[in-house]
């Protein structure tokens, strides 16, 4: 009987500290599972570990390809309600001649226009962004 104690005795010696350091790394693992990932932030005050978030959304610079891809190809890309699809000359160019140029496309795509809202969904858009939009759109120049 002896025997059979000293030869479970070894088993069950590593067992138990194989078990205190599985549970201090499921401690850990646990830990940084329950990290938040992610925080709020208001504008005007500061938002410590944000700094690398802004600095990737570019800020307030926008590119026509990020304006289209962010606001307007969800109608524009499928034709949606009948918009202008991107790269359509024809149908892009009958509409300028309607409104009036690229200054008359502009204008409606400020205002809105039909189904689409004002600043077609970019509300912190510029005249100049949503001009550069068109543009790229419709090949106009």
């Amino acid at each position: 009987m002896n025997l059979i104690m000293k030869m479970l005795a070894a088993p069950a010696t590593v067992l138990a500290l194989w078990a205190v350091s599985a549970q201090a790394a499921t401690n850990d693992d646990i830990a940084k599972r329950l990290e938040p990932v992610g925080q709020v932030c208001v504008q005007g005050k500061e938002c410590k570990g944000m700094e690398v978030a802004a600095s990737a959304g570019g800020g307030d610079a926008k590119t026509p390809d990020s304006v289209i891809a962010k606001h307007c190809n969800a109608c524009h890309g499928t034709g949606l309600l009948g918009a202008p699809k991107v790269g359509d000359a024809a149908a892009w160019g009958e509409r300028a001649k309607k409104e009036g140029g690229l200054d008359g496309l502009l204008a409606k795509a400020i205002s809105g226009i039909n189904a689409m809202p004002p600043k077609g969904t970019c509300a912190d858009c510029s005249d100049a962004d949503l001009k550069g939009a068109i543009q790229k759109m419709s090949g106009l120049k």
